[in-house]
C-alpha cells in the first residue's frame, strides 16, 4: 500500500538531479578562487572553479579521463573526464617563469588517467620563494551545462565528498 501511495506522490515530480563527485587533486586548504592573487583566476577569466593552498607538491588526477594538455613549463595541465567535464589544474602564480624548474610531470598529452593517479610533483621548497603564490587553481574549462560545488576548508589529496558537479 505504501509503495502505491509513494508512486502517486512522486509520479509527476521531475527526476532529481544527480551529483557526481571528483576527488581533491592535492592536500591543502580549499579556498574560493577570488583569493588567488592573479586576476586571470580571481576574476574567473579562465573559467570558474576553486583553489587549494597546497600542503605538499603531489597533484593527482581528480577524475578518470584523458590528459588533453601538458604545458611545456610543466606548471599546468588539463584533463577531460570520461563524462565530458574538462579541468585545468594550474600550480601557482607566475610559475610559467620557472620554465619547469621544480616540476616533474608523470603523464603526457593523450595519457589515460584514473582518479588518484599521480600527475605532477612539485618541489614546494624550491619554488615557494620564487613566485607570488603557490595556490593551485582548479578551473572548469568545459562543464557541458553542468554546475559544480565544493566545500572550503582543509582537505586531503584523493578525498571524496568535497567536490561535485551536478548532472
Amino acid at each position: 500500500m505504501f509503495n502505491k501511495i509513494k508512486a502517486l506522490i512522486f509520479q509527476d515530480k521531475p527526476e532529481q538531479q544527480q551529483e557526481d563527485g571528483f576527488i581533491v587533486p592535492i592536500s591543502g586548504e580549499i579556498i574560493d578562487l577570488s583569493h588567488v592573487p592573479d586576476e586571470a583566476f580571481s576574476q574567473r577569466m579562465m573559467g570558474d572553479g576553486f583553489a587549494i593552498q597546497p600542503e605538499d607538491g603531489e597533484v593527482f588526477s581528480p577524475v578518470d579521463g584523458v590528459v588533453t594538455t601538458v604545458v611545456p613549463s610543466k606548471h599546468a595541465f588539463s584533463i577531460k573526464s570520461n563524462s565530458g567535464i574538462e579541468f585545468l589544474i594550474h600550480f601557482g602564480v607566475d610559475t610559467v617563469k620557472l620554465k619547469g624548474e621544480g616540476f616533474d610531470v608523470y603523464v603526457q598529452e593523450g595519457s589515460a588517467v584514473k582518479a588518484g593517479d599521480l600527475v605532477l610533483k612539485v618541489n614546494l621548497e624550491q619554488i615557494k620563494d620564487k613566485v607570488p603564490s603557490v595556490a593551485v587553481s582548479v578551473i572548469f574549462i568545459e562543464l557541458n551545462g553542468k554546475r559544480f560545488s565544493y566545500k572550503t576548508g582543509k582537505a586531503a589529496a584523493k578525498e571524496k565528498g568535497r567536490c561535485y558537479y551536478t548532472i
